[in-house]
């Protein structure tokens, strides 16, 4: 008597069981099918970022649909092999064809996404800067982000970390000796001309940073001892946040700045703002 009550105790558990699960699988489905109203992240304003939303997405409903379909089959087994009055527990060595037949389509499944991403990931970091791109020096420390620009001769000045001083107001480490350093613009926000190629040079002088700007779908760690080039062409005017994304110390959170994305003429007009402020 105590065996069979033991017996349908255990299959109403796996009954609640089931459809438990199988309501918090159609719950999760349902937030993630009304995800536009939210929205993922905020528009794009490149090319390539559009480029990223688009393997998002793709990545996002096959695997939807393989935890969607994964977990009802997970709920028909429990229900399905439920203990039952009467009944023994049965041991099973495995299906070899359904093993091979799921790690072939998980293999194709990444092979096939990696596949439809190559364009997007060879655009920003197997072709190089269009020429004549505009090109930005990116210095991060804890915890700021510095830009460097060109003076008005077009040329970049000697640089020496002996020279760096954020108390002397040297963040980058301009060489006093170097004429072609005196003009040069470095100031703690970066401001770009709108459908223009631009190349960063990223740098860090302590720990590894992340230069994180969302709109541009544009993520690239910045790594002690190297200098990274990455490239970008925003196409939409606006100010966007410049984050780091790499957990860097104690004021990592604080650690941000702007993207100025600009007309041609009003980039030309801020180029020759900080000019001047330079030279004060």
């Amino acid at each position: 008597m105590q065996k069979r009550e033991s017996s349908a105790g255990s299959a109403l558990v796996a009954f609640v069981f089931a459809v438990v699960l199988v309501a918090i699988t159609l719950t999760t489905i349902y937030f993630f099918l009304i995800q536009p109203k939210w929205g993922w992240f905020p528009p794009s304003i490149t090319t390539v970022g559009d480029q990223i939303d688009a393997q998002f997405m793709r990545t996002l409903w096959i695997t939807g649909v393989t935890f969607f379909l994964s977990q009802l089959a997970l709920a028909w087994l429990i229900f399905r092999y439920r203990a039952k009055p009467g009944s023994r527990a049965q041991y099973s060595h495995g299906h070899k064809t359904l093993e091979v037949l799921w790690t072939t389509a998980t293999l194709l499944m990444f092979v096939g996404l990696g596949f439809l991403a190559k364009d997007a990931w060879a655009d920003m970091y197997f072709r190089g800067a269009a020429p004549g791109a505009v090109q930005v020096d990116v210095l991060a420390q804890q915890f700021a982000w510095n830009f460097r620009y060109p003076g008005p001769d077009g040329k970049w000045g000697n640089t020496d970390p002996k020279y760096m001083s954020d108390s002397g107001g040297n963040p980058m480490g301009l060489d006093p000796n170097d004429p072609g350093a005196k003009d040069d613009i470095v100031g703690p926000t970066i401001a770009v001309p709108v459908g223009r190629e631009v190349e960063l040079l990223l740098r860090t002088k302590d720990v590894t940073h992340s230069f994180f700007v969302r709109e541009l779908r544009f993520k690239q760690d910045t790594v002690p001892g190297m200098v990274i080039r990455m490239h970008f062409k925003a196409e939409k005017e606006g100010t966007y946040e410049i984050a780091c994304a790499e957990l860097c110390g104690l004021g990592h959170h604080r650690m941000r700045s702007f993207l100025l994305v600009k007309s041609e003429a009003e980039y030309q007009k801020w180029l020759a703002e900080q000019a001047a402020e330079a030279q004060q």
